[in-house]
This record gives C-alpha cells, structure tokens and sequence, in this order.
C-alpha cells in the first residue's frame, strides 16, 4: 500500500456564530495516500473547506490531529508552521490570489524568492512551469490581461513552485468556463499519473469530483461515503 501523505485522526472544529459554537467537524478520520488525487463532495457547509484551511495549517483544530508527509501540524509553533505550509504545501485557490502588480513569472516565483532560494534558479523553474501549463509565451503579462483559465493555470504553477508534497485545491473551477475548467482539470489529473503528485480538492461540481481516483462525500462533519473516481493512467510501455 502507498504511504500516507496526508492523515487526518479524530478532528474537531467549532466556530462561534455570536456567543455559540457552531461545530463544523465531528471526530473526522481521513487518509490521503501518496500520489491520490482526492476529491471532497458535500452541502456547503459539511466542512470541505475547513479540512483544506486545517490540511493546510491555516487554521487548528479544537480536537484531533493532522499530519501531513510525516509532520503533525498541531506540534508546529505559528512560525514553523508557516515555513512548513511556505516549503511543503501548495494551494490552488477559487479566486486565483494572484498579486496585480506582477508579471505571470513574478506571481509564480515569488513563493520560491520567499523561501530563499537564488532567484536565478527559481525564475527558471518558473519558466519550466509556465511552460508545462502553457503559458511560456505568457510570461510577461500581468493577471489583467489573463484570461480566468490562464490565471488559473498560473495559479496552479505557483503552487507547484517549491516542490510541494500536496497540492490542496479549493474549487479550483468554481470561476471558469467550463472549457477552462475542463483545462484546469485535465492539469490536475496530469500531476498526478505523470508525476505522483498527492492532490486534495474540494467541489461541489460531480463532473470535476469523477477526475479524481477518489471521491470523499462528507455530511455532517464527517465523511459518510467514499468512491473510486476515475481510474489512474496507465504508462505506455517504454
């Protein structure tokens, strides 16, 4: 069996609407395996984005825990925590989060010149990417002048800028046509029969949870049914 990239035990999570909690996780279990591409289904409101924002460590839970590639998130002090989301986990989001004042290249280095590396090598492994999604000719253009499907495709360069061990995608096509999403999509599913990319990925759209090997349906803060999606590429013989 695949290692586990991500491991979710016995999570909890509560938000105050005025004085009162309002839970959202009940005691949720969960297991990404290394290379899987996952995707959660459910009502708004069954708590698909709260497990990406604890995955992610943008939030911690009230009870439980999560590990991501062998690191328990809630042993992690804010500033390790950072780090380690910075190094480890790249996040495609719904609105793109794209910087409006940056070149498509610059949007997609910057997390690479945030941690530190030589910018001579981050810039080209942003080219290599914009490449692979095929934006190279769009290098030089600025989010304004992108359409959503290229912003996106940036978007998705920029998560892959320092080698993540997970990918985590909030409805990474809720803003695009559906020929855009189909692209976005199609990108996704390449990461990981290509490359063993681990992809976690929230939808309420069925057509884009089939891309996934797996569909994870929560409901109450839970998970309550789990299904294959569509079955991994198969490598042509060399």
């Amino acid at each position: 069996m695949l290692e586990p990239m991500i491991q979710v035990h016995d999570l909890r999570k509560s938000f105050l609407q005025g004085d009162r909690p309002v839970p959202v996780l009940h005691g949720l279990d969960l297991h990404v395996r290394r290379g899987e591409f996952v995707a959660l289904v459910g009502r708004s409101g069954s708590g698909k984005s709260t497990l990406l924002n604890l995955v992610a460590g943008l939030e911690l839970p009230d009870a439980g825990r999560v590990e991501v590639d062998g690191v328990d998130l809630g042993a992690l002090d804010d500033r390790r925590r950072t780090v380690f989301r910075r190094d480890s986990i790249g996040i495609v989001f719904q609105l793109f989060n794209l910087i409006p004042a940056l070149s498509a290249l610059d949007n997609v280095a910057l997390p690479g010149l945030l941690a530190g590396r030589p910018r001579a090598g981050v810039e080209a492994r942003a080219l290599e990417l914009l490449s692979r999604v095929g934006l190279a000719d769009r290098a030089c253009a600025f989010p304004d002048q992108l359409s959503g499907g290229e912003q996106q495709r940036v978007a998705t360069a920029r998560a892959l800028i320092n080698d993540p061990a997970v990918v985590l995608a909030d409805e990474p096509t809720g803003n695009l046509d559906s020929e855009s999403g189909e692209s976005a999509l199609d990108l996704l599913r390449t990461l990981v029969d290509q490359d063993g990319q681990t992809i976690l990925m929230a939808t309420h759209d069925p057509a884009a949870a089939r891309r996934a090997t797996r569909i994870v349906t929560l409901a109450e803060g839970k998970v309550r049914e789990e299904a294959p999606g569509e079955r991994l590429a198969v490598p042509a013989p060399a």
